[in-house]
Protein backbone atom coordinates (compact mmCIF):
# COMPACT_ATOMS: atom_id res chain seq x y z
CA UNK A 1 0.00 0.00 0.00
CA UNK A 2 1.52 3.67 -0.82
CA UNK A 3 2.31 6.05 1.64
CA UNK A 4 0.14 9.26 2.16
CA UNK A 5 0.89 12.33 3.28
CA UNK A 6 3.49 15.15 2.52
CA UNK A 7 6.51 12.87 3.24
CA UNK A 8 4.89 10.27 0.91
CA UNK A 9 4.60 13.02 -2.18
CA UNK A 10 8.31 14.72 -1.88
CA UNK A 11 9.59 10.64 -1.69
CA UNK A 12 10.80 10.92 1.87
CA UNK A 13 10.74 8.14 4.63
CA UNK A 14 9.39 9.57 8.08
CA UNK A 15 11.18 6.76 10.34
CA UNK A 16 14.24 7.28 8.11
CA UNK A 17 14.32 10.77 8.53
CA UNK A 18 13.52 10.77 12.04
CA UNK A 19 16.71 8.32 12.77
CA UNK A 20 18.74 10.65 10.62
CA UNK A 21 17.40 14.33 12.04
CA UNK A 22 18.18 12.75 15.92
CA UNK A 23 21.51 11.62 14.42
CA UNK A 24 22.44 14.51 12.85
CA UNK A 25 21.39 17.03 15.82
CA UNK A 26 23.65 15.02 18.10
CA UNK A 27 26.59 15.94 15.93
CA UNK A 28 26.20 19.85 15.96
CA UNK A 29 25.68 19.30 19.59
CA UNK A 30 29.04 17.19 19.91
CA UNK A 31 30.55 19.25 17.10
CA UNK A 32 30.25 22.62 19.23
CA UNK A 33 31.25 21.31 22.70
CA UNK A 34 34.00 19.19 21.12
CA UNK A 35 35.80 22.73 19.18
CA UNK A 36 35.49 24.52 22.55
CA UNK A 37 32.08 26.27 21.69
CA UNK A 38 33.44 27.36 18.52
CA UNK A 39 30.08 28.73 16.53
CA UNK A 40 31.87 29.69 13.44
CA UNK A 41 33.24 25.93 13.34
CA UNK A 42 29.22 24.82 13.83
CA UNK A 43 27.66 27.02 11.43
CA UNK A 44 30.08 25.51 8.55
CA UNK A 45 28.87 22.22 10.08
CA UNK A 46 25.19 23.13 9.67
CA UNK A 47 25.66 24.54 6.35
CA UNK A 48 27.17 21.39 5.08
CA UNK A 49 24.60 18.83 6.82
CA UNK A 50 21.94 21.25 5.14
CA UNK A 51 23.83 21.10 1.78
CA UNK A 52 24.27 17.07 2.10
CA UNK A 53 20.04 17.14 3.36
CA UNK A 54 19.05 19.68 -0.08
CA UNK A 55 20.90 16.58 -2.06
CA UNK A 56 19.10 13.86 -0.41
CA UNK A 57 15.91 15.22 -1.25
CA UNK A 58 16.45 15.78 -4.82
CA UNK A 59 17.92 12.45 -5.05
CA UNK A 60 14.79 10.74 -3.50
CA UNK A 61 12.95 12.18 -6.46
CA UNK A 62 14.82 10.02 -8.77
CA UNK A 63 12.91 6.93 -9.72
CA UNK A 64 14.87 3.65 -8.77
CA UNK A 65 14.91 2.56 -12.65
CA UNK A 66 16.77 5.86 -13.25
CA UNK A 67 19.25 4.93 -10.42
CA UNK A 68 19.69 1.31 -12.19
CA UNK A 69 20.15 3.06 -15.39
CA UNK A 70 22.61 5.37 -14.45
CA UNK A 71 24.71 2.58 -12.06
CA UNK A 72 26.94 1.80 -15.00
CA UNK A 73 27.93 5.15 -16.23
CA UNK A 74 28.40 6.50 -12.62
CA UNK A 75 30.16 3.40 -12.34
CA UNK A 76 32.46 3.85 -15.33
CA UNK A 77 32.96 7.82 -14.65
CA UNK A 78 34.10 6.90 -11.49
CA UNK A 79 37.02 4.33 -12.72
CA UNK A 80 38.24 6.90 -15.04
CA UNK A 81 38.57 9.65 -12.45
CA UNK A 82 40.15 7.24 -10.50
CA UNK A 83 42.99 6.95 -13.03
CA UNK A 84 42.91 10.34 -13.44
CA UNK A 85 43.96 10.77 -9.67
CA UNK A 86 46.74 8.64 -10.37
CA UNK A 87 48.16 10.05 -13.47
CA UNK A 88 47.60 13.94 -12.80
CA UNK A 89 45.95 14.01 -9.20
CA UNK A 90 46.60 16.86 -6.28
CA UNK A 91 48.62 15.97 -3.56
CA UNK A 92 47.73 16.72 0.08
CA UNK A 93 48.63 15.18 3.48
CA UNK A 94 51.24 12.71 1.00
CA UNK A 95 48.51 11.30 -0.82
CA UNK A 96 47.34 11.73 -4.18
CA UNK A 97 43.32 11.38 -3.98
CA UNK A 98 42.16 14.48 -5.07
CA UNK A 99 41.20 15.88 -8.80
CA UNK A 100 41.53 19.89 -8.74
CA UNK A 101 38.94 21.59 -11.12
CA UNK A 102 39.83 25.07 -10.08
CA UNK A 103 37.06 26.29 -8.63
CA UNK A 104 36.62 22.68 -6.32
CA UNK A 105 38.64 19.70 -5.62
CA UNK A 106 36.64 17.03 -5.85
CA UNK A 107 37.59 13.21 -4.08
CA UNK A 108 36.44 10.62 -6.76
CA UNK A 109 37.10 7.11 -4.04
CA UNK A 110 33.39 9.50 -2.62
CA UNK A 111 31.89 8.90 -5.75
CA UNK A 112 32.83 5.15 -5.57
CA UNK A 113 31.31 4.68 -2.45
CA UNK A 114 28.12 4.61 -3.82
CA UNK A 115 28.98 3.79 -7.68
CA UNK A 116 30.68 0.51 -6.51
CA UNK A 117 27.36 -1.04 -4.92
CA UNK A 118 24.73 0.73 -7.14
CA UNK A 119 26.93 -1.35 -10.42
CA UNK A 120 26.63 -3.97 -8.65
CA UNK A 121 23.23 -4.07 -7.89
CA UNK A 122 22.65 -3.49 -11.38
CA UNK A 123 24.87 -6.27 -12.50
CA UNK A 124 22.89 -8.41 -10.96
CA UNK A 125 18.99 -7.51 -10.85
CA UNK A 126 18.59 -8.83 -14.51
CA UNK A 127 19.35 -12.89 -13.81
CA UNK A 128 17.80 -14.89 -10.90
CA UNK A 129 19.83 -14.83 -7.66
CA UNK A 130 22.02 -16.07 -6.35
CA UNK A 131 24.26 -15.11 -9.44
CA UNK A 132 26.07 -17.38 -11.84
CA UNK A 133 30.04 -17.68 -11.18
CA UNK A 134 30.58 -15.38 -14.64
CA UNK A 135 28.45 -12.97 -12.98
CA UNK A 136 29.93 -13.50 -9.88
CA UNK A 137 33.66 -13.49 -10.54
CA UNK A 138 32.44 -10.16 -12.81
CA UNK A 139 31.95 -8.67 -9.51
CA UNK A 140 34.80 -9.33 -7.63
CA UNK A 141 36.66 -8.22 -10.53
CA UNK A 142 34.76 -4.62 -10.15
CA UNK A 143 35.38 -4.62 -6.62
CA UNK A 144 38.91 -5.63 -6.93
CA UNK A 145 39.56 -2.76 -9.48
CA UNK A 146 38.32 0.15 -7.60
CA UNK A 147 39.91 -1.08 -4.21
CA UNK A 148 43.17 -1.48 -5.76
CA UNK A 149 43.27 2.13 -7.61
CA UNK A 150 42.44 3.38 -4.24
CA UNK A 151 44.80 1.41 -1.99
CA UNK A 152 47.86 3.09 -4.68
CA UNK A 153 46.60 6.74 -3.95
CA UNK A 154 47.45 5.41 -1.10
CA UNK A 155 44.42 5.44 0.75
CA UNK A 156 44.18 1.55 2.77
CA UNK A 157 41.12 3.09 5.29
CA UNK A 158 38.84 3.88 2.48
CA UNK A 159 39.86 0.87 -0.08
CA UNK A 160 38.60 -1.64 2.40
CA UNK A 161 35.36 -0.15 3.51
CA UNK A 162 34.29 0.59 -0.41
CA UNK A 163 35.36 -2.89 -0.95
CA UNK A 164 33.10 -4.21 2.10
CA UNK A 165 29.98 -1.70 0.51
CA UNK A 166 30.65 -4.26 -2.29
CA UNK A 167 31.32 -7.15 -0.56
CA UNK A 168 27.66 -6.30 1.06
CA UNK A 169 25.85 -6.77 -2.40
CA UNK A 170 27.48 -10.08 -3.03
CA UNK A 171 26.73 -11.47 0.59
CA UNK A 172 23.06 -10.18 -0.13
CA UNK A 173 22.82 -11.84 -3.83
CA UNK A 174 23.02 -15.02 -1.96
CA UNK A 175 26.85 -15.83 -2.00
CA UNK A 176 27.64 -18.84 -0.31
CA UNK A 177 28.97 -19.40 2.90
CA UNK A 178 31.67 -21.93 1.34
CA UNK A 179 33.12 -19.33 -0.71
CA UNK A 180 32.87 -16.78 1.95
CA UNK A 181 34.90 -19.25 4.36
CA UNK A 182 37.40 -19.65 1.13
CA UNK A 183 37.78 -15.93 0.52
CA UNK A 184 38.49 -15.63 4.41
CA UNK A 185 40.94 -18.36 4.37
CA UNK A 186 42.73 -16.90 1.30
CA UNK A 187 42.75 -13.36 2.78
CA UNK A 188 44.61 -14.57 6.17
CA UNK A 189 47.00 -16.67 3.83
CA UNK A 190 47.23 -13.30 1.56
CA UNK A 191 48.18 -11.36 5.29
CA UNK A 192 52.54 -11.81 4.45
CA UNK A 193 52.17 -10.72 1.06
CA UNK A 194 50.01 -7.62 2.06
CA UNK A 195 52.24 -6.30 4.59
CA UNK A 196 55.42 -6.25 2.74
CA UNK A 197 53.97 -4.05 0.15
CA UNK A 198 52.39 -1.84 2.91
CA UNK A 199 53.62 1.55 3.77
CA UNK A 200 55.20 2.07 6.56
CA UNK A 201 52.68 4.50 8.38
CA UNK A 202 50.31 1.89 7.45
CA UNK A 203 52.45 -0.71 9.47
CA UNK A 204 53.06 1.69 12.26
CA UNK A 205 49.30 1.89 12.39
CA UNK A 206 49.17 -2.04 13.04
CA UNK A 207 51.96 -1.85 15.57
CA UNK A 208 50.72 0.47 17.40
CA UNK A 209 47.17 -0.94 17.46
CA UNK A 210 48.82 -4.37 18.82
CA UNK A 211 50.82 -2.30 21.75
CA UNK A 212 50.13 1.50 21.69
CA UNK A 213 51.89 1.64 25.23
CA UNK A 214 55.31 0.82 23.13
CA UNK A 215 55.60 4.61 21.99
CA UNK A 216 53.15 6.42 24.75
CA UNK A 217 54.38 9.68 23.58
CA UNK A 218 54.81 9.25 19.63
CA UNK A 219 52.62 6.65 17.43
CA UNK A 220 50.25 5.48 20.38
CA UNK A 221 50.01 8.67 22.13
CA UNK A 222 46.60 9.39 20.12
CA UNK A 223 45.02 6.26 21.34
CA UNK A 224 45.94 6.10 24.74
CA UNK A 225 44.70 9.71 25.22
CA UNK A 226 41.21 8.61 23.54
CA UNK A 227 40.68 5.34 26.05
CA UNK A 228 41.43 7.86 28.57
CA UNK A 229 38.83 10.23 27.56
CA UNK A 230 36.55 7.16 26.52
CA UNK A 231 37.13 5.51 30.05
CA UNK A 232 36.98 8.97 32.10
CA UNK A 233 33.81 9.30 31.08
CA UNK A 234 32.34 6.57 33.22
CA UNK A 235 28.72 5.40 33.67
CA UNK A 236 26.85 9.32 32.98
CA UNK A 237 29.73 11.18 31.94
CA UNK A 238 31.05 13.99 32.92
CA UNK A 239 28.03 16.18 30.94
CA UNK A 240 27.81 18.54 27.98
CA UNK A 241 30.71 20.58 27.28
CA UNK A 242 32.67 19.10 30.28
CA UNK A 243 35.26 17.26 28.42
CA UNK A 244 38.85 17.79 29.45
CA UNK A 245 40.66 15.58 26.81
CA UNK A 246 39.98 17.65 23.99
CA UNK A 247 39.89 21.37 25.76
CA UNK A 248 43.39 20.41 27.27
CA UNK A 249 43.95 19.20 23.48
CA UNK A 250 45.47 16.28 24.62
CA UNK A 251 42.97 14.31 22.26
CA UNK A 252 43.68 14.99 18.64
CA UNK A 253 40.99 15.29 15.45
CA UNK A 254 38.78 15.92 18.11
CA UNK A 255 35.70 17.30 15.63
CA UNK A 256 36.57 14.60 13.51
CA UNK A 257 37.87 11.18 13.52
CA UNK A 258 38.03 11.52 17.71
CA UNK A 259 34.97 12.80 18.36
CA UNK A 260 33.33 9.68 19.51
CA UNK A 261 36.00 9.92 22.57
CA UNK A 262 34.39 13.63 23.37
CA UNK A 263 30.91 12.19 23.35
CA UNK A 264 32.16 9.44 25.22
CA UNK A 265 33.56 11.40 28.03
CA UNK A 266 30.83 14.06 28.19
CA UNK A 267 27.58 11.44 28.36
CA UNK A 268 28.70 8.39 29.43
CA UNK A 269 28.02 4.25 28.96
CA UNK A 270 24.70 5.47 28.84
CA UNK A 271 25.28 7.85 25.84
CA UNK A 272 27.27 5.63 24.27
CA UNK A 273 24.18 3.24 24.13
CA UNK A 274 21.70 5.70 22.98
CA UNK A 275 23.98 6.67 20.52
CA UNK A 276 24.43 2.98 19.32
CA UNK A 277 20.74 2.42 19.78
CA UNK A 278 20.61 5.56 16.90
CA UNK A 279 22.83 4.20 14.49
CA UNK A 280 20.74 0.43 14.49
CA UNK A 281 17.66 2.33 14.23
CA UNK A 282 18.78 3.70 11.25
CA UNK A 283 20.81 0.95 9.91
CA UNK A 284 17.36 -1.46 10.66
CA UNK A 285 15.27 0.79 8.70
CA UNK A 286 17.17 0.71 5.54
CA UNK A 287 17.44 -3.03 5.87
CA UNK A 288 13.16 -2.84 5.93
CA UNK A 289 13.24 -0.82 3.25
CA UNK A 290 15.55 -3.35 1.28
CA UNK A 291 13.77 -6.01 3.07
CA UNK A 292 10.36 -4.81 0.94
CA UNK A 293 11.71 -3.83 -2.39
CA UNK A 294 10.14 -5.21 -5.62
CA UNK A 295 12.94 -6.00 -7.23
CA UNK A 296 16.47 -6.96 -7.30
CA UNK A 297 18.30 -3.66 -8.05
CA UNK A 298 16.44 -2.23 -4.62
CA UNK A 299 16.84 -4.87 -2.28
CA UNK A 300 20.72 -5.01 -3.07
CA UNK A 301 21.02 -1.65 -3.23
CA UNK A 302 19.40 -0.83 -0.42
CA UNK A 303 21.34 -3.55 2.04
CA UNK A 304 24.37 -2.42 1.11
CA UNK A 305 24.00 1.09 1.62
CA UNK A 306 21.97 0.46 5.30
CA UNK A 307 25.13 -2.05 6.47
CA UNK A 308 27.81 0.73 5.01
CA UNK A 309 26.67 2.97 7.52
CA UNK A 310 26.63 0.16 10.12
CA UNK A 311 30.48 -0.79 8.99
CA UNK A 312 31.56 2.82 9.25
CA UNK A 313 30.13 3.22 12.82
CA UNK A 314 31.70 -0.11 13.47
CA UNK A 315 35.56 0.50 12.28
CA UNK A 316 35.24 4.54 13.91
CA UNK A 317 34.26 3.42 17.49
CA UNK A 318 36.55 0.16 17.24
CA UNK A 319 39.49 2.39 16.09
CA UNK A 320 39.07 5.27 18.55
CA UNK A 321 37.95 2.72 21.25
CA UNK A 322 41.85 0.44 20.57
CA UNK A 323 39.78 -2.40 19.56
CA UNK A 324 41.38 -1.79 15.93
CA UNK A 325 43.59 -0.08 13.90
CA UNK A 326 43.60 3.83 13.11
CA UNK A 327 42.37 4.15 9.56
CA UNK A 328 41.45 8.14 9.75
CA UNK A 329 37.74 7.53 9.38
CA UNK A 330 35.22 9.77 10.63
CA UNK A 331 32.05 8.86 12.85
CA UNK A 332 29.26 9.24 10.21
CA UNK A 333 26.82 11.70 10.53
CA UNK A 334 28.38 13.09 13.71
CA UNK A 335 32.26 13.69 13.17
CA UNK A 336 32.71 17.60 11.56
CA UNK A 337 33.15 17.60 7.56
CA UNK A 338 31.88 17.76 4.35
CA UNK A 339 32.76 15.19 1.78
CA UNK A 340 31.10 11.94 3.62
CA UNK A 341 28.26 13.25 5.27
CA UNK A 342 27.17 13.92 1.56
CA UNK A 343 28.40 10.62 0.21
CA UNK A 344 25.73 9.21 2.98
CA UNK A 345 23.30 11.66 2.69
CA UNK A 346 23.02 10.91 -1.08
CA UNK A 347 22.56 7.08 -0.05
CA UNK A 348 19.90 7.59 2.36
CA UNK A 349 18.01 9.46 -0.34
CA UNK A 350 18.94 6.92 -2.53
CA UNK A 351 17.05 4.35 0.06
CA UNK A 352 14.01 6.39 0.28
CA UNK A 353 13.72 6.53 -3.36
CA UNK A 354 13.61 2.96 -3.50
CA UNK A 355 10.98 3.00 -0.23
CA UNK A 356 8.62 5.57 -1.82
CA UNK A 357 8.42 4.84 -5.38
CA UNK A 358 6.60 2.16 -6.86
CA UNK A 359 9.45 0.33 -7.89
CA UNK A 360 11.30 -0.02 -11.21
CA UNK A 361 9.82 -2.11 -14.01
CA UNK A 362 11.95 -6.00 -13.89
CA UNK A 363 14.06 -6.84 -16.65
CA UNK A 364 11.60 -8.79 -18.26
CA UNK A 365 9.11 -6.66 -18.45
CA UNK A 366 6.98 -7.51 -15.28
Amino acid sequence: MPQRGLLAKVHLDGWLLLGLGLLLATSLLVVYSASGGNLAVVERHAMRIGFALVLMVLVAQVPPRQLMLMAPWLFAAGLLMLVAVLLFGTIGKGARRWLDFGLFRFQPSELMKLALPMFLAWLYAWSPLPPSWPRLLAGLAAIAVTAGLIVVEPDLGTSLLIAASGLFVLFFAGLSWRFILAALAAVIAALPVVWHFMYDYQKQRVLTFLNPESDPLGAGYHIIQSKIAIGSGGVWGKGFMHNTQAHLEFLPESTTDFIFSVFSEEFGLWGVGLLLLGYLFVVGRGLVIAWQAPDNFGRLLGASLAMTLFIYAFVNIGMVSGLLPVVGLPLPLISYGGSAMVTLLIGFGMLMSIHTHKGLMRPDGG
